[in-house]
């Protein structure tokens, strides 16, 4: 017994595109603009926003590609190759915060001055595109725009911090702040890096999601009418978004199967509010042997 639940459209896809787009072509012009004006804090933002790119075309890819139905081959569709996507993400982040951070430690010792008027003039194009990135994905409804959203509302915080670090330079003879800026972003990268990496591999090991209460799913269920116990529950995310339940439901009494599909209904909709998108339920008797592992 299943529950599938699945939300037509195609306007997600169009809101991630064209943050795809706004992203990646910024990301251009801040590596040549970061040379130009001799800014680590400007290049270090560049290598995190082109992990932003990474992420924002995997996501728009996988979007388009969780359209399509399952297959023999992927009976969940193609949601998890997302997980991919995030780990060669992380590991991009990973390199280029190394590389940032090597040309930015020496500079903490001899700062170099960087063109101020230039950073100034890259951190408000910073602030203003990432800014209209997030409010073009904060229109959708998607979970996967909404996190796509808060993933570049970290940018335009980041580009906020450049601008006062470069107006803060543009009156003072500070050039330090510079490289401390560089160290800054890049130390915050590499602790998103680690989360990252985490949470995919929580996810590839089957670990139980986050945002369902296993506990709560037991008591909700049990004290349903004609409900004795549950066990042999388990729960999955296939994506870190959609999440699978399985679970074995022993009744108090025999019934034929017409009459259980008010109850069935009941726990269908109890699962999909406590954060379960697909789930499989077996139902058992009193007495009826159970011979699954782990049942008990």
């Amino acid at each position: 017994m299943h529950a599938h639940h699945h939300h037509p459209g195609h306007e997600d896809v169009k809101n991630i595109k064209v943050a795809f787009f706004l992203n990646f072509f910024f990301t251009i012009i801040e590596f040549v603009g970061g040379l130009m004006t001799n800014s680590v804090a400007i290049l270090s933002d560049a290598v995190h926003d082109l992990g932003d790119s990474f992420s924002l075309g995997i996501s728009w890819y996988f979007q388009r590609v969780s359209k399509k139905p399952s297959t023999k081959e992927y009976t969940y569709g193609y949601k998890r190759f997302s997980l991919l996507g995030a780990v060669v993400n992380s590991v991009v982040l990973l390199v280029g915060s190394v590389v940032i951070l090597m040309n930015a430690i020496p500079r903490l010792f001899h700062p170099e001055q960087p063109d101020v008027k230039g950073m100034l003039l890259l951190a408000v194009l910073g602030v203003v595109v990432n800014g209209l990135a997030v409010l073009r994905l904060r229109k959708g409804s998607s979970i996967n725009e909404r996190v796509v959203s808060l993933h570049l509302l970290e940018d335009v915080l980041g580009w906020i911090t450049v601008l006062l670090g470069a107006v803060v330079m543009y009156f003072v003879d500070a050039p330090i702040i510079d490289p401390l800026l560089s160290v800054g972003i890049s130390l915050f990268i590499l602790y998103n890096v680690y989360r990252n990496i985490r949470q995919s591999l929580h996810i590839i090991l089957q670990g139980s999601p986050a945002a369902v209460d296993m506990e709560e799913v037991k008591r909700s269920i049990v004290t349903m009418d004609s409900v004795r116990s549950v066990h042999d529950l388990h729960a999955w995310s296939v994506d870190g978004q959609y999440n699978v339940l399985t679970i074995h439901v022993l009744l108090q009494r025999a019934q034929p199967m017409a009459e259980l599909r008010p109850l069935k209904a009941e726990i269908r909709d109890t699962l999909l509010k406590l954060g379960v998108q697909h789930s499989t339920i077996e139902f058992e008797i009193p007495d009826e042997d159970c011979d699954m592992e782990g049942c008990c």
